[in-house]
């Protein structure tokens, strides 16, 4: 077919955990459920409330102080220095999904932006038709046929399934802040957790705008919702969209439209064409 020592930071896991919660608010698709589709129920719904507990009274705060204290540029700036080493992972995971031509034009991305770009601070490569696309390990072992499993919802990291949970720890080991962490002593396990916390409070932000839009969606089955919302996205991801009647619930469009505002993407950031970058999170139209 995007974690120690610390690049598995709670704050980081929340990121994903607080952009499936938002996002999934743009998604009317229809799902299919399946008898016992849902055996862990009772443990999901109760990490569920945990999750949106901690969100309330630590993660969304923290997040609106960020956007109080940090200007656009700035932020564009980070969010473009963490998607240019998200490439890393997407590269590899295009070669490892014969996706060469994808491939090479991520690999192009990463070395243009690390150079020209400066570290990544501006996205340099995209004005040069050279898109961001969105792959990761856990759509990898989609592609080679490894069933999903159950939904599952993880602590602070939020919806999942074990096929996605192994993929997180895949796609740890293609991150370069990890081995920072892991040999850079105190000083890099500082850097790195640190990174790792401000790149998660940078993407909570940006999904404040959309928490209106997801209540209003949910219809009062919010568990449902979420479930649905992340389970279908990530076959939309597995399958790059190539279903005639299939459409990405969480695409970037779609939510800038009903959010009715311009992306959050300003100027040098990194838009995301192919499969659109969003975030991981519906009942599953075709199972692998």
């Amino acid at each position: 077919m995007v974690r120690q020592k610390t690049c598995f930071t709670p704050a980081l896991y929340a990121a994903n955990l607080s952009a499936f919660l938002l996002l999934s608010a743009c998604s009317s698709q229809p799902v299919k459920q399946t008898k016992n589709s849902d055996p862990w129920e009772s443990w999901n719904k109760s990490t569920q409330s945990v999750n949106d507990s901690l969100d309330k009274h630590i993660f969304k705060p923290v997040a609106e102080a960020y956007v109080n204290v940090t200007n656009a540029t700035i932020d564009t700036g980070v969010r473009n220095f963490f998607s240019n080493i998200n490439d890393i992972d997407v590269s590899i995971n295009d070669f490892l999904q014969l996706k060469f031509l994808h491939g090479g034009m991520d690999v192009s991305r990463f070395i243009i932006n690390s150079t020209v770009g400066v570290a990544g601070l501006f996205d340099v490569a995209s004005s040069l038709d050279l898109p961001k696309h969105n792959e990761d390990f856990g759509q990898s072992l989609g592609v080679w046929g490894v069933p999903s499993g159950p939904y599952m919802v993880l602590p602070v990291l939020g919806p999942s399934n074990p096929r996605d949970t192994i993929g997180l720890i895949g796609d740890a080991f293609m991150n370069p802040l990890t081995y920072f962490s892991i040999f850079g002593g105190f000083t890099g396990s500082m850097v790195s957790t640190g990174a790792g916390v401000v790149n998660a409070t940078g993407k909570r932000a940006d999904l404040i705008p959309a928490e209106k839009v997801m209540e209003e969606g949910s219809n009062g089955n919010r568990y449902e919702f979420i479930k649905n919302s992340y389970l279908q996205h990530r076959q939309y991801l597995i399958e790059d969209g190539k279903e005639e009647t299939s459409d990405d619930p969480l695409s970037s469009d779609d939510i800038d439209s009903a959010l009715n505002k311009t992306p959050s993407n300003a100027p040098n950031s990194a838009p995301a064409t192919g499969k659109k970058a969003t975030v991981d999170v519906l009942p599953i139209q075709k199972k692998h």
